[in-house]
């Protein structure tokens, strides 16, 4: 019996992008670096709410409303407004992670579709993956702008798996972060956490079926499936 291979679902920021340089963004304006993880979280946490409340918010609209605020209270080198426009500017000058372009690339050559699913913009991921040299390994690049909701909402999910075709128990998301595991889970599909930074998965989250700490593990872990 020939066994049907998953539809990969990849996130994107975090898992394939290499965000520490945002760090950097907030320092080039005179704030600290320290700031970043704060926002992104921040950011992160607003979505959230108001996908709870049935809403379907913009991430750069979010992202910069809440730079604004963040940015408030500190002494900046330059107008605020620039200091937004800066910061902001550098999701679309972030790079991947160095593992990505090699297990992206063994992941399309034993047959897997590919795809992403983004809280963030389908267009910075495209220049990611194009400037990564594998925005051809993809078959598309899908966000939740043309969603109905925000991840980790059900829909979200469902949303990607009627775009390519697939059932979600026939799919399998790729994430760093437990909440993306965890709704996807809910929502039917398989997981694989990709544990970039050692760390201990949380117990009341639903777990993943895999757990690699670099892309290029996870071909032979599929394999060995």
């Amino acid at each position: 019996m020939t066994t049907v291979k998953p539809v990969i679902v990849f996130d994107v920021n975090e898992t394939l992008s290499d965000m520490s340089p945002m760090g950097d963004r907030f320092s080039e304006v005179g704030a600290p670096a320290a700031l970043a993880k704060l926002w992104f979280a921040s950011l992160l946490r607003d979505g959230f709410a108001l996908t709870a409340s049935r809403d379907n918010p913009s991430f750069a609209a979010i992202g910069s409303e809440l730079l604004r605020g963040l940015l408030a209270t500190v002494d900046l080198n330059c107008p605020i407004s620039a200091a937004v426009d800066h910061v902001m500017s550098g999701l679309s000058a972030l790079g991947v992670h160095p593992d990505v372009p090699e297990g992206i690339k063994a992941l399309g050559d034993a047959g897997y579709r590919l795809i992403t699913l983004s809280n963030g913009s389908a267009g910075i991921a495209a220049k990611l993956f194009s400037q990564a040299g594998i925005r051809d390994q993809f078959e598309s690049l899908l966000s939740v702008e043309d969603a109905p909701a925000w991840k980790p909402a059900p829909a979200a999910y469902n949303y990607a798996a009627a775009a390519s075709g697939a059932e979600p128990a026939g799919m399998l998301l790729v994430a760093v972060h437990p909440w993306d595991i965890h709704g996807a889970a809910r929502a039917g599909l398989r997981t694989a956490w990709l544990n970039r930074t050692g760390g201990s998965y949380p117990g009341h989250f639903e777990a993943p079926e895999f757990t690699v700490t670099a892309l290029t593990q996870l071909p032979a872990a599929l394999a060995a499936a």
